[in-house]
């Protein structure tokens, strides 16, 4: 950790920063005078992040714990994320090679094929339909598990909580599916990177949602140009590693049961993309995981766009602190507060990224709110 008063006080910090606040205990000092300056800025958001920190134990709360041997981070400089995917035999393979910083960048992939492989045994994935449909809104990482059939040692949900997040959403905003009357589900989901070398994995919305046409409009700068208007029928789940499984026949594609998914991709900001995106596809729902709102501002003429358009929109951040800032920002925006309040998202992916100026959990898609 840092000290928190670095950049604000003029002289340079004297050692580390091993001196934490006695209330929050959220953020450090290198010194009892740097906490001193600090705390004219500190007061404004001390009890907040007390409250904040007194949750650290819910967010940890999984049904499954996935861990790395301490001698392998003893004998290697590898990153944390490695030698996990390493410990559970898929790292750099198939859908798993965007999961960590030896895996390809977004920019640089010039094979647009999508990969389909789990690389993994059949029982540790969800390589084809259901058995049964799901038979109640799923409210956790334990419902999905085992509603699926699948052990909780299986790390799928690294990987899963992208749709799972988007499932959540759709639950929230209480958009109507096909049993209330829709056949098709419009779904604008801004600002995708890592999950464009995953998209695989939306296959799973076949199973969530029977009988539905889900039509995702992906939209951000980090497309690359050259898969800008790129259409993407998903039709088959990812396979397992198994030759012989049912998930490798082409019947198992051809289940009238299981909705289809069509991704569309497209390259740039929502403001400014939104005229051509609208032309065949009105959202029902607006959703942009992980969003960063407070850090970026060009979020702003996007926001004051969805203010205007009705629609429910749904944000997530990584963290508690992200997420507040992020309201703060909406708030200011609208004139109004949130429609929906500042919670945990139950189907976050269950990595730990510790590398946050606060000592708070943070996960990826860690928190939702919505306008």
């Amino acid at each position: 950790m840092e000290c928190a008063a670095r950049g604000i006080v003029e002289e340079p910090c004297a050692s580390g920063a091993h001196r934490r606040c006695g209330s929050c205990g959220a953020v450090a000092y290198c010194s009892k005078g740097h906490q001193f300056i600090h705390w004219k800025v500190h007061k404004e958001e001390c009890a907040r992040l007390a409250t904040q920190m007194s949750r650290i134990d819910m967010l940890s709360q999984f049904p499954f714990t996935f861990s790395v041997e301490p001698l392998a981070l003893n004998h290697t400089n590898r990153s944390m994320r490695c030698l996990f995917l390493e410990s559970m035999k898929v790292h750099l393979k198939g859908l798993w090679k965007s999961e960590c910083m030896c895996g390809p960048d977004i920019a640089s992939v010039k094979d647009l094929s999508i990969t389909t492989e789990w690389n993994m045994e059949r029982s540790l994935c969800p390589c084809t339909e259901p058995e049964n449909p799901v038979p109640a809104p799923l409210a956790s990482w334990e419902d999905y598990f085992q509603w699926r059939s699948l052990p909780l040692h299986s790390p799928v949900a690294v990987l899963l909580h992208w749709p799972l997040t988007l499932y959540h959403c759709l639950q929230l905003s209480r958009v109507r599916t096909s049993r209330y009357g829709h056949d098709t589900l419009h779904i604008h989901y801004l600002g995708p990177e890592k999950e464009l070398l995953q998209l695989a994995v939306f296959a799973e919305l076949r199973a969530l949602f029977p009988g539905v046409h889900l039509r995702i409009e992906l939209v951000g700068p980090a497309v690359p140009r050259s898969r800008d208007g790129e259409v993407v029928n998903i039709s088959s789940y990812p396979n397992c590693s198994g030759e012989s499984c049912h998930c490798r026949s082409s019947i198992a594609s051809e289940n009238l049961n299981c909705s289809a998914v069509t991704l569309r991709i497209w390259k740039g900001l929502y403001h400014e993309r939104y005229g051509d995106i609208v032309k065949d596809s009105n959202p029902h729902l607006i959703l942009a995981p992980n969003a960063g709102v407070a850090a970026y501002p060009s979020w702003m003429p996007t926001i004051e766009m969805i203010r205007g358009i009705g629609v429910p929109a749904i944000f997530t951040d990584f963290c508690e602190e992200a997420a507040h800032l992020a309201s703060c920002c909406i708030s200011s925006i609208t004139g109004q507060p949130l429609g929906l309040p500042i919670q945990v998202n139950p189907f976050r992916q269950p990595i730990e990224e510790n590398n946050s100026a606060l000592y708070i959990p943070c996960y990826s898609n860690g928190f939702v709110f919505g306008m």
